[in-house]
C-alpha cells in the first residue's frame, strides 16, 4: 500500500498472509489516519489469511467509510471460510447510480457460523461503521499474538473503550498488579507461553479485587470440554476467533459493569 490520494483505490497485493499482517495493519492505520474514505481494490488478492481478514473487518468498524472494490473470488471465499458475514456492513441506502452493487442482498445473520451473503466479483460495496457512543470502560487484552492485540486495540478503541495490553498470562497478572485505575473487563487468550488463560482466570478469581471482574475468553479453541474448563475456572464468556467486531463490542458492553 503506497502513499496515494485518500480517495484513490488502494490495490491490495496478491498475498496477504501472516507474514504480511503487521505491515498491512500499519498501512491501514496510516490510511485511516489520513482521513476520508478508504477504498481497497481487492481484485488481485489470491491469498488472504485470518489476521488480514480481521484487519479489514476492524477497519470497517473504525468510524470511517471503507469500500471494497472488485473483490476477487479468493478474497470473498476467505471471509466465507472464516465464517465472517462482512456483507452485513453493506450500506443498502446507496443506489446503483452511485456505483454500488447490492443486487445480491444482505444476510441478516450475525452468528459467525451462519450462511454468508457474498459479493459478486465485480461489485463495490461500502462498509458501514458504528457511531454509537459509550461511556469509557477500561479493557485489558491478554494475547501472545501482536497482530491479534493490535486488532483488538483497533476495534475496542474505535468503539470508545480504553485498552491496556498484555503479551501473555503472567504479563497480564503483572499489568493488573501495577494498574492504579480499575480494569472493567478482561479479554484473554487460552494458549499462551509462561501462563495459559485457564491459570490466568484461576489466579484472578482467587484475588478479591477481581473476583467479580468480567473475564471473556477469546481463542481459536472450540472444544466443549475446554469451554467447560474455562467456565469452571470462572470465565464469564467464551468467544471463538476470528471475532466479529460488532459482536465483540456488544459482548463487552453487555458484561461491563
Amino acid at each position: 500500500m503506497n502513499d496515494t490520494e485518500v480517495n484513490a483505490p488502494v490495490l491490495l497485493p496478491e498475498t496477504l498472509d501472516i507474514a504480511a499482517s503487521e505491515a498491512f495493519l500499519e498501512q491501514v492505520r496510516k490510511a485511516l489516519a489520513a482521513g476520508g474514505p478508504l477504498c481497497l481494490d481487492a481484485s488481485a488478492v489470491r491469498i488472504l489469511t485470518l489476521p488480514c481478514v480481521q484487519i479489514i473487518v476492524a477497519a470497517a468498524n473504525s468510524g470511517q467509510a471503507v469500500t471494497i472494490k472488485d473483490p476477487s473470488e479468493a478474497f470473498a471465499s476467505a471471509f466465507e471460510d472464516f465464517g465472517l458475514d462482512w456483507m452485513q456492513y453493506v450500506d443498502r441506502s446507496v443506489s446503483a447510480a452511485d456505483g454500488i452493487d447490492t443486487a445480491g442482498g444482505v444476510s441478516d445473520a450475525t452468528d459467525p457460523g451462519a450462511e454468508d451473503g457474498m459479493p459478486n466479483s465485480s461489485s463495490e460495496v461500502e462498509l458501514q461503521t458504528s457511531s454509537e457512543n459509550v461511556m469509557s470502560k477500561r479493557i485489558l487484552t491478554i494475547d501472545d499474538s501482536k497482530t491479534m492485540r493490535d486488532m483488538l486495540m483497533l476495534t475496542l478503541v474505535e468503539a470508545g473503550f480504553d485498552v491496556v495490553q498484555a503479551v501473555d498470562g503472567q504479563d497480564g497478572l503483572d499489568v493488573l498488579e501495577k494498574e492504579t485505575v480499575p480494569i472493567d473487563v478482561i479479554i484473554t487468550d487460552i494458549n499462551m507461553p509462561r501462563m495459559d488463560g485457564y491459570e490466568v482466570i484461576r489466579n484472578l478469581r482467587r484475588d478479591p479485587a477481581h473476583k467479580s471482574t468480567p473475564i471473556l475468553v477469546l481463542t481459536t479453541e472450540s472444544d466443549g470440554d475446554k469451554k467447560n474448563m474455562a467456565r469452571d475456572a470462572g470465565a464469564t464468556g467464551w468467544m471463538v476467533k476470528p471475532f466479529d467486531p460488532d459482536r465483540l463490542v456488544a459482548t463487552v458492553r453487555k458484561v461491563a459493569p
